[in-house]
């Protein structure tokens, strides 16, 4: 069993409270988010307490929070109740260091598309205009402010509503959809680290279908407490709903490479040998025969 460090969060600095939150909950989505104060004048900033929150009916949050050596307001803040409508831009790869540019702290009026080197589009239905390098942009009005505080880095929910989306064509595949290898998604986590959603960082897991896994707590003991099988191994496991017939066993029991697997060894080795030939088979996707394979000697 682990130990743990386990802390009273109001009892730390808050700098300290800051960093221990924003190292583990991560990787977070990035608001890029584009607003206009009452005369006009352009901001971008991006903050990472964002995401999706409905889509019926659409509703994205973010927060931009107050400063944590003054607690003064962000200038995106401040927008939004002057002008209540946004731009959320979506950070990708080839964009990722101009929009940490724009994160400068510069002064009031300073427009960060120009300092970020960012194309601006005019917007559809919203004073804020887009950012066309990235690879989507939702148009929103702002429907609430919820300010959760007025001391240093306070939060302060900023919740929109998508009037429209719009999706750069080279991210999309064949039937319109977002191509999630293509678009390169980056997202914010702890001090100065990041993460890039491409390439062996990606992987699926296969939803629960609509006939209801048998769970991990159906398994037999031995499999539970396998030495070898991972706690993903055995979620997947837990998948499958139903365990295997006496025919399925039978049969599986005759293949050339399970045979010699239980032959001549004691059945701790047994179990063993066939754990670890089961592991084989759950990374390749064929998940029923390997809990056929570990049935044999469970």
């Amino acid at each position: 069993m682990s130990n743990y460090l386990s802390l009273d969060p109001m009892e730390l600095p808050v700098p300290k409270r800051h960093g221990l939150l924003l190292a583990a909950v991560a990787p977070r989505p990035i608001a890029f988010v584009s607003s206009v104060d009452k005369e006009g004048k352009v901001n971008l900033s991006p903050f990472s307490f964002f995401n999706v929150f409905s889509s019926n009916p659409p509703i994205m949050v973010f927060s931009p929070a107050r400063s944590g050596r003054d607690g003064s307001e962000k200038h995106t803040h401040i927008n939004v109740k002057e002008v209540p409508e946004v731009v959320i831009n979506i950070v990708n790869y080839p964009m990722v260091e101009q929009m940490s540019l724009a994160s400068t702290a510069y002064e009031k009026g300073v427009n960060e598309f120009v300092k970020a080197g960012f194309t601006e589009i005019a917007s559809d239905v919203v004073k804020p205009p887009r950012v066309a390098e990235a690879p989507a942009a939702f148009e929103c009005k702002v429907e609430q402010i919820i300010e959760l505080g007025h001391e240093g880095s306070s939060g302060n929910l900023v919740i929109c509503r998508v009037l429209r989306m719009h999706y750069r064509e080279e991210y999309l595949d064949e039937n319109k959809k977002v191509d999630t290898e293509k678009i390169d998604l980056v997202g914010r986590m702890g001090g100065a680290w990041y993460n890039r959603a491409k390439g062996k960082s990606l992987f699926q897991v296969a939803k629960p279908g609509r006939d209801r896994g048998i769970g991990i707590d159906q398994l037999p003991e031995s499999i539970r407490n396998s030495e070898i099988l991972s706690g993903n191994d055995l979620g997947r496991l837990g998948g499958i709903s139903s365990l295997p017939t006496h025919e399925q066993l039978v049969a599986i029991s005759q293949e050339s490479n399970v045979k010699g697997l239980v032959e001549d060894v004691s059945l701790s080795e047994q179990q063993k040998a066939l754990h670890r030939l089961a592991k084989t088979y759950i990374e390749v996707g064929e998940v029923e025969k390997a809990l056929q394979i570990l049935m044999l000697r469970a």
